[in-house]
């Protein structure tokens, strides 16, 4: 075996049997979940209790009119608001005041609490008082079937959009948002990859410079074997955590649904396909057969290479600046650079999704530091093959270009101890034979 692939298997095999990596494996899917559902479940505690609405109205217009739900229940009430106020009536939540006719005096309704009103109270509020209003607005022009017309005027109107292909065929553009969904979470998913992996490639290196651990390996081996084994290596990490996230995910999705509640699941499944008819959506068809429609085999591809590639560029730069520094606080002004290279690569990415083919979209995808997140952004609107093949070449003669011009750092840096090098003196060093 090379040395390059014993330093590959040495950092592989050291870094996934760490407990800190088994620990963080396991328990990301778990902590992901609870993220998103533990602030659900204590959003919704409160919503198990009935709270009584008290509805106050002096026009009598308006207090029929609403409904009550799983957790408000409207009261309509007689009296006035300073003889409840003296009651303090622990019962009732909060007290609804309609004081006059709301179509032609819009403040005359009043929500009066002793506590904060959650929103939703407050969007049923507004929304069955705005039809209400709305309804007597238009009866109070005497015109037939005037609901009818405004229902018919106020509909709306989605134009077609077809591409022409370079011999004159045509074909349905893509769903806008299913393609901006599925680019923005692949741009996403690679800008945190190269983020989390490229720094360790940094921080790995700068601990083995730190605890001279570097001097005896250097005997051995080439710098360039070295800072090639560590950045494979801790890829090849950061892509069996990532296959194992997705793995653990899907079962823990898979028990949730079929050990917690799984019959009841089953059975409201059963329920919604007896109702197919009804759910049978034009927009939801369309937005699957869109999703079908999208070019998967190519968009697998390109997402792998450019995974890769835009690790690779990016770890050979943090490798170079792991081997120039020697404390972990002198990262900062080295890393700065890079950093708004990325953060650059992940807004270009999110604004140019309003225009693929525009000059923000279209050059950002052809430069090497920004492309890996910017073409997968794009590739779900169909890139012409030409833009593609150009963004493919420079990202390869790019990474071929950093990892020598990173390797000349490296192997002067690695064993420079003592003092922080400026960048006068790092640039003289790829200068050496």
């Amino acid at each position: 075996m090379s040395k390059i692939g014993l330093i590959i298997k040495r950092e592989y095999k050291f870094r996934i049997c760490r407990k800190s990596f088994i620990l963080l494996t396991l328990l990301m899917p778990f902590l992901f979940a609870a993220l998103v559902f533990v602030p659900m479940w204590l959003a919704s505690l409160g919503e198990d209790e009935n709270q009584t609405i008290a509805v106050i109205d002096d026009t009598g217009r308006y207090a029929s009119l609403f409904e009550n739900t799983e957790t408000y229940t409207f009261l309509p009430v007689e009296g006035s608001m300073a003889m409840y106020r003296e009651r303090n009536d622990r019962e009732i939540f909060a007290f609804l005041h309609i004081a006059d006719d709301l179509a032609k005096n819009s403040g005359a309704a009043v929500l009066y609490s002793s506590r904060q009103v959650p929103r939703t109270l407050v969007n049923i509020i507004d929304q069955t008082l705005t039809d209400a209003v709305r309804e007597e607005r238009l009866q109070a022009f005497e015109v037939p079937h005037i609901d009818q017309v405004i229902r018919v005027v106020n509909s709306e109107f989605h134009v077609r959009t077809v591409k022409w292909g370079d011999e004159g065929e045509t074909q349905e553009s893509r769903s806008f948002e299913v393609a901006a969904v599925l680019g923005m979470l692949t741009t996403l998913l690679i800008y945190t990859f190269i983020t989390l992996y490229g720094s360790m490639v940094m921080q790995g290196v700068m601990e083995e410079k730190t605890n001279r651990i570097i001097e005896v390996m250097v005997s051995s081996v080439k710098p360039f074997e070295l800072m090639m084994g560590k950045i494979v290596g801790i890829g090849l990490v950061g892509l069996t955590q990532v296959c194992l996230w997705g793995i653990l995910t899907f079962v823990l999705l898979w028990a949730a649904q079929f050990l917690g509640g799984g019959a009841e699941l089953l059975a409201e499944a059963e329920r919604l396909s007896a109702n197919s008819a009804a759910l049978a959506e034009p927009e939801i068809i369309a937005g699957i057969e869109q999703l079908l429609a999208l070019p998967w085999a190519k968009i697998m591809v390109c997402f792998l290479f450019y995974f890769v590639g835009g690790y690779l560029l990016y770890a050979a730069l943090f490798a170079a600046i792991g081997s120039a520094l020697s404390h972990p606080e002198d990262s900062q002004q080295f890393m700065t650079p890079v950093l708004v290279l990325m953060i650059f690569s992940l807004y270009a990415g999110i604004y140019g999704v309003e225009n693929p083919d525009g000059p923000l979209a279209f050059w950002a995808s052809l430069i090497p530091f920004s492309s890996p997140m910017v073409m997968m952004m794009r590739l779900s609107f169909d890139v012409p093959f030409w833009q593609l093949l150009v963004s493919w070449v420079l990202l390869i003669l790019s990474i071929v270009l950093a990892v020598w011009f990173s390797a000349k750092i490296y192997r002067v840096g690695i064993l420079m101890y003592g003092k922080k090098p400026t960048l006068r003196e790092i640039w003289r060093w790829t200068k050496k034979t």
